[in-house]
């Protein structure tokens, strides 16, 4: 095979030391855990924001964002219940984009994979235990799961993984909520088979064993957009598009109907500030029908220190990757959010 080891084979129950929650820290990652549960099970009425950098660069501007957002969480806890995205790992297959922290710990210098492990799970670690938050990640690559399964709260699954199979059963074997995007292609069938697998108990090979799994009840929709033949950008989270993704849920018999709308990639053309503009017209929705109000949720929302994007990190806290709303409107936004919901 043209497949050469370049390190010795990873201890995960040693790596899983490093960082390893305990005390306090578990038990208050446990008790938010369950609250994200009973949120996507209809138990709770408040609404998930799925938030924070398109990639996390930058562990102090991490951290810092972190801060700021638990100080808001605290103000909204009633009405808004807030998972942070801490993604770690990239889809970047073409040319020498940026493919996150897992493959390179520091931006300056070469990929370090060994060394990128140990600081995903350290910033994991850092967030929950020092702001009290939750995280979120994207599982890129499914046989790295049990590097972090005990830190990561809420898994995505993005539009490029979502139609394969090793993700869906995956998916299927993890006892936390799993959110899974639409393709690039716009298919909704194609999103719905993969949370019919997620949530069936599926049997397979899997760290060199064959596996069985429980099937996981909490994976749920998130709505991306898509982009047609043309290369345009065609949203998703209209009206009429949220009322055929429902009567897909119900059509199928998924439990726990729950649906996340993705308000930047393909649903914003990437234009950092139309995510302001698509959570106002998806509240508007919500209220014109209850159906929506029922089976839409949550929001996925992008956002960090800084306004915008960068090519490379020379402004603390502004995304090198997709852009993301600043903290100020970011703030702003929450806050409405919080308002609309409590008329």
């Amino acid at each position: 095979m043209a497949i050469h080891q370049k390190s010795a084979t990873i201890d995960v129950a040693k790596v899983k030391e490093l960082s390893k929650l305990e005390g306090q820290f578990l038990a208050d990652k446990i008790a938010r855990d369950e609250e994200l549960s009973r949120i996507i099970k209809g138990e709770d009425d408040r609404i998930l924001l799925v938030i924070g950098p398109c990639s996390s660069d930058n562990e102090e501007a991490v951290l810092e964002y972190a801060k700021r957002l638990s100080a808001l969480q605290e103000k909204v806890k009633d009405k808004i219940f807030m998972v942070m995205r801490v993604y770690t790992a990239k889809p970047r297959t073409n040319g020498d984009g940026y493919k996150g922290l897992m493959h390179q710990p520091d931006t300056s210098k070469l990929p370090d994979l060994i060394n990128g492990i140990a600081a995903v799970r350290n910033l994991h670690y850092r967030v929950i235990t020092e702001t009290g938050l939750t995280t979120a990640d994207e599982m890129l690559y499914p046989s790295n799961l049990s590097l972090v399964d005990d830190l990561v709260s809420y898994h995505a699954i993005g539009a490029r993984s979502v139609e394969d199979q090793e993700h869906r059963f995956v998916a299927s074997g993890i006892d936390a909520p799993v959110g899974m995007k639409n393709p690039t292609s716009g298919n909704l069938n194609v999103m719905f088979n993969g949370i019919y697998a997620a949530q069936n108990s599926q049997n397979f090979i899997f760290q060199n064993a064959e596996v069985d799994t429980d099937g996981n009840p909490l994976a749920h929709v998130i709505l991306r957009g898509a982009v047609n033949e043309h290369g345009e950008n065609e949203p998703n989270y209209y009206y009429d598009i949220l009322l055929k993704a429902i009567t897909q849920y119900e059509k199928m018999g998924l439990v726990n109907p729950f649906i996340v709308i993705d308000t930047n990639h393909d649903n914003s053309g990437k234009q950092y500030l139309e995510q302001i503009r698509i959570v106002r017209q998806t509240l508007i929705n919500r209220d014109w029908n209850e159906k929506i109000r029922q089976y839409v949720r949550g929001f996925m929302i992008e956002s960090y220190l800084e306004d915008g994007r960068q090519d490379s990190p020379e402004i603390f806290g502004k995304s090198i990757t997709d852009p993301c709303l600043g903290w100020e409107k970011t703030e702003e936004l929450v806050q409405e959010i919080y308002a609309t919901l409590s008329k």
